[in-house]
């Protein structure tokens, strides 16, 4: 049974949802309380986020960029708001589908079911290929696909974080805040330049994907 988290102020709505979407063996919590949802996430795991975007206290956007910042998990934009602007942000800030009030709930079952599988299908893909790194922390030391890379302290950094949290959004402020070898006062710009040097040392640039706006991710 797959746990979806509902943030929705519309309890009406979010009460017709979750019985539909029970009927599917989905176990579905609400939540109309933006502050309180991230909390919820935060303590307990979900399989996917169904999320508005008008919502008391906080807008609906800035949830999904604080969700996207710490967890990789789907996120299906469940809007009235009509604007593209809000579609196009609500993407670029990481959710994975948008779907405009009124809809079907069928279609929104079928949503879920949908992005389920492609995030299924990305964790086996990571899992098969997790050996192709290999960290060793006490040398400072990494090698991909068995051939050791030759990178700055920095460069070793930013890159045994990313390993570690492999599959995650990584924001360029954790970067910073948890790498020892980057300076504090360094600039968003400054972990661009290094990652795109470990990019063309690894020699596979398609291995560590932009998030626009927040970050990267290492796909393998």
């Amino acid at each position: 049974m797959s746990k979806i988290l509902m943030i929705e102020d519309d309890l009406e709505l979010a009460e017709i949802l979750t019985e539909f979407l029970e009927q599917y063996d989905f176990q579905v919590t609400t939540e109309d309380d933006p502050f309180k949802a991230l909390s919820i996430l935060k303590l307990e795991k979900f399989d996917a986020v169904i999320l508005d975007l008008t919502l008391p206290g906080m807008d609906g956007l800035e949830v999904c960029e604080a969700i996207r910042a710490r967890q990789n998990i789907p996120i299906i934009i469940s809007s009235a708001r009509s604007d593209v602007t809000d579609k196009i942000n609500a993407l670029e800030l990481g959710a994975d589908d948008y779907l405009p009030k009124p809809y079907d709930p069928r279609e929104l079952e079928a949503r879920i079911h949908s992005v389920l599988r492609r995030y299924d299908a990305a964790s086996e893909l990571a899992s098969e290929s997790a050996c192709d790194f290999k960290l060793n922390e006490s040398a400072m030391q990494i090698s991909y696909k068995n051939r050791p890379l030759e990178l700055t302290n920095a460069e070793y950094g930013i890159l045994a974080h990313m390993i570690k949290k492999q599959g995650m959004v990584v924001s360029r402020e954790d970067l910073i805040h948890n790498v020892s070898a980057i300076n504090e006062d360094s600039s968003n710009k400054s972990i661009d330049v290094m990652m795109g040097r470990i990019r063309n040392k690894l020699g596979d640039k398609a291995l560590i994907e932009s998030i626009r706006g927040i970050g990267y991710k290492l796909l393998k």
